[in-house]
């Protein structure tokens, strides 16, 4: 093991997990919104790394929900459960999944952040199915569990257009028939569209939605590296989202310059598409902001030559002013390194009014920062078809007392009541949150 190396797993297993001294100086409310505080960059020998240790939820326990809100288990004993998606006759559809197996080494680094991953509880061979959950008696917990598709490539994002359900697996696009009502794919799954999966596969997860119409797939697909540092040849069709083509199956380019995009929704009043977005990491607890934004066809949101708009990231090697001058500036920060992973839009009536139209949004929670940040669910407003104010939070209490994350929460989606699911890989179990007094029953 050569001098860095050494160092760096020193830094790992410290007792604190963090490079010393380094630790956030901007005030929390100051890296959320439309204009988040940028300081300068903090570069280390060591990186912070400030993770709390995988542990599960014990026999009683569960996330805190905010006043006026419930949360209770909708479904418990999952493997490693990531996205979920509602169907239209109310069954639940859960990808449970991990990392798919490395097939080339991204070096010193990517042993010592893979040792990183598995304290954060991602270290398991994935489960690779998608698993049906039914609800039938409409009490908020499933009590019916099938396993709906197996043998599968660390699937992640799920849509269903009328009897088409397309799964986003992390080296294609695959599609099977669905019957409403029905408790297992019928058939082989049939390849739509390939999807960039190696060198390295550094950023696994490919997430997925269907436009308003049926007729387009829009794929996220995240970046091979923090900053470039495996070389812009490997980075060839990532940290983009795709347009697909349903019937076909042909992509084109639709927005680059987007690290590592997850959770695309269509926002309700504009009609736009929207993601989340876990931006760079190791120059600081305050950056980079992760963020949401808008979309735009041909747009170009920075990475890895600037961040936040027009910032210049001088570690790239290889710089491109050209690129920077037309780089678009978010539409909202979420917190330095707080991995928003999860995002829906509230289009029901089961919460209060001022919940109508805004953002939910999953937070797995930071490695690279002290304190931790994320770890939670949070609310964002939305009003004309943009978001305002500060979030709020939803469901906390992921990380207990010692520092242990007893959950990390993924995705996030709405059951046919309109409450709130959130799939929480760490704890195992798909939650459900709801109005304390709208939240005792489902309407048929």
């Amino acid at each position: 093991m050569d001098r860095l190396a050494h160092f760096a797993l020193v830094g790992l297993l410290a007792g604190t997990l963090s490079a010393c001294g380094e630790r956030s100086n901007v005030p929390e409310e100051q890296s959320y919104g439309a204009n988040p505080t940028l300081p300068a960059p903090k570069n280390t020998l060591i990186p912070t790394v400030n993770i709390a240790a995988a542990k599960g939820w014990p026999e009683g326990a569960q996330p805190k929900a905010a006043d006026g809100m419930s949360v209770t288990a909708f479904a418990t004993g999952l493997q490693h459960p990531r996205k979920v998606l509602q169907l239209p006759n109310g069954d639940v559809l859960v990808a449970e999944s991990d990392a798919p197996p490395k097939e080339e080494s991204e070096g010193i680094k990517g042993w010592v952040m893979g040792l990183a991953m598995k304290r954060a509880g991602s270290s398991k061979p994935s489960a690779n199915r998608i698993t049906l959950l039914r609800d039938a008696d409409g009490d908020g917990r499933a009590e019916g569990r099938f396993v709906f598709a197996e043998n599968l490539n660390s699937p992640f994002g799920m849509a269903l257009v009328g009897n088409d359900l397309y799964v986003a697996n992390t080296d294609a696009i695959v599609r099977f028939a669905y019957q409403e009502g029905a408790t297992r794919a019928e058939g082989a799954p049939v390849t739509v569209t390939p999807l960039p999966a190696r060198p390295f596969n550094h950023h696994w997860t490919k997430d997925l939605a269907a436009s308003p119409d049926g007729s387009k797939l829009y794929v996220t697909v995240g970046s091979n590296s923090n900053v470039g540092e495996n070389g812009l040849d490997a980075e060839k069709d990532r940290a983009s989202v795709f347009e697909v083509d349903r019937t076909t199956g042909q992509k084109r380019l639709y927005a680059s310059g987007l690290r590592n995009p997850n959770g695309p929704a269509f926002e309700p009043q504009s009609g736009a598409l929207w993601v989340v977005v876990n931006e760079r990491d190791e120059i600081g607890s305050d950056l980079v902001p992760d963020y949401m934004t808008s979309v735009k066809d041909g747009g170009f949101y920075g990475w890895p030559f600037s961040y936040y708009g027009q910032t210049v990231d001088t570690r790239v090697k290889e710089q491109n002013p050209e690129l920077v001058a037309k780089a678009i500036k978010p539409d909202y920060a979420l917190g330095a390194h707080t991995a928003s992973l999860g995002l829906a839009f509230n289009t029901g009536d089961l919460f209060p009014p001022e919940f109508k139209g805004g953002a939910f949004i999953g937070q797995h929670g930071s490695w690279n920062r002290k304190p931790r940040s994320g770890y939670k669910v949070v609310f964002v407003s939305f009003r004309d078809g943009k978001p305002e104010g500060l979030p709020r939070d939803i469901l906390t209490g992921f990380v207990n007392d010692n520092d242990e994350a007893l959950g990390r929460p993924v995705g996030v989606t709405f059951d046919r009541a309109g409450a709130l699911l959130v799939a929480d890989d760490v704890g195992s179990t798909v939650w459900r949150v709801a109005p304390v007094k709208k939240s005792a029953a489902i309407q048929n």
